[in-house]
């Protein structure tokens, strides 16, 4: 199990990854509409925490100051290990700083932040496939170059539980 703390999408974007998931599975791609528990929600993770104390991460992240919604490009598509792809948004200098800010804050609570979300080796993402076969990568990146690029916001924060897909809405947008 695992806790995230996330940004979600606006409305239009939400669907658009949707759109998106469920173009995939048609093609027998499977993707997290249909992955462990079937709760994942279009979404780009600022943190992943391994061990963690939820209500002093709660308090932590609640602690930053609230920002404006954040504007996300999706312009590619990323191809990771084990069977992953993603669309990747730009990275921009306002992404960078709040992705720090609120790493700052987890880790100062004593919770174990997962090494890929280092700043410096974090790639901002929208998880697509999760344990795709790599001979089905190209087909979901064929899939996704057609609704690229997709312009959105990222509206609203939560605290999401890798385990049940349990979410914890953030008063704040980090």
């Amino acid at each position: 199990m695992a806790l995230a703390v996330c940004l979600l999408l606006d409305p239009d974007t939400d669907h658009a990854v949707r759109r998106l998931w469920s173009g995939l599975e048609a093609a027998g791609i499977p993707t997290l509409l249909t992955h462990t528990h079937r709760r994942h929600v279009p979404h780009v993770s600022y943190a992943v925490l391994r061990t963690f104390d939820e209500d002093r991460v709660a308090a932590a992240v609640d602690s930053l100051p609230d920002g404006p919604p954040l504007a996300l490009r999706f312009d590619t598509v990323g191809l990771f290990p084990r069977g992953r792809a993603a669309l990747l948004p730009a990275v921009t200098p306002a992404l960078l700083a709040r992705q720090e800010a609120v790493v700052e804050a987890v880790t100062g609570t004593g919770a174990d932040l997962h090494w890929h979300y280092r700043p410096g080796r974090w790639v901002p993402h929208c998880s697509l496939t999760t344990g795709t076969s790599q001979d089905l990568l190209p087909t979901a990146a064929v899939h996704a170059f057609d609704v690229l690029p997709l312009e959105g916001r990222a509206v609203r924060a939560a605290l999401i539980d890798s385990g049940t897909g349990r979410h914890v809405p953030l008063p704040n947008l980090p």
